[in-house]
């Protein structure tokens, strides 16, 4: 019997969460949670970097039937918001005329009936985790009266736009939050 036998084995990598306590803010591309009813994976990871040191997280997550996005902040308080993209070319012309005139989309913007708000504008930088180069961008969050729905619109480079729209939630909706791989 080799004497090998009995050393002690490596430690492995440990896991970044308490496996009896995981929260919202231990998703991670491979988790598994349920939301509205539904049980939805994480595919993709995605992190913002906005300077001094304050980082904001984003998933792709997607159910049986749809794909979304699920925003996680911490900011003295956990935020989250549930959103899919939308194409950018469905807004008026005057949303665009204004980022390109002005530098900045117009102060209110009216989305299917329902009037948003221009709440915040931010510079950061944005990588999927699984590539190491951060690209720059500028996002503008737009709220609505109940400050429950919310509309992003995201510049990269001089005339590429995104745009997202979504909800607010609270973390206590998103549960049965489990690792896969």
């Amino acid at each position: 019997m080799p004497f090998g036998f009995f050393k002690k084995k490596k430690k492995t990598d440990e896991p970044h969460f308490d496996p009896t306590n995981i929260g919202v803010m231990d998703i991670r591309k491979g988790f598994v949670f349920d939301y509205d009813l539904k049980t939805w994976e994480v595919t993709e990871e995605f992190e913002y970097d906005w300077g001094d040191d304050y980082f904001t997280y984003e998933f792709k997550i997607v159910s049986s039937d749809e794909t979304l996005f699920l925003s996680i902040e911490n900011d003295d308080e956990i935020e989250c918001q549930v959103s899919k993209k939308m194409n950018f070319s469905r807004f008026d012309e005057d949303v665009e005329e204004s980022i390109s005139s002005k530098g900045k989309p117009p102060r209110q913007i009216i989305w299917e009936g329902e009037v948003y708000y221009r709440d915040s504008e931010s510079s950061g930088y944005y990588r999927n985790i699984m590539d190491e180069n951060f690209q720059p961008f500028i996002s503008w969050d737009y709220y609505d009266d109940t400050e429950k729905k919310v509309l992003i619109i995201e510049q990269w480079g001089e005339d590429e736009f995104e745009a997202s729209v979504g909800k607010v939630v609270s973390p206590s909706e998103i549960s049965n939050i489990l690792p896969i791989s």
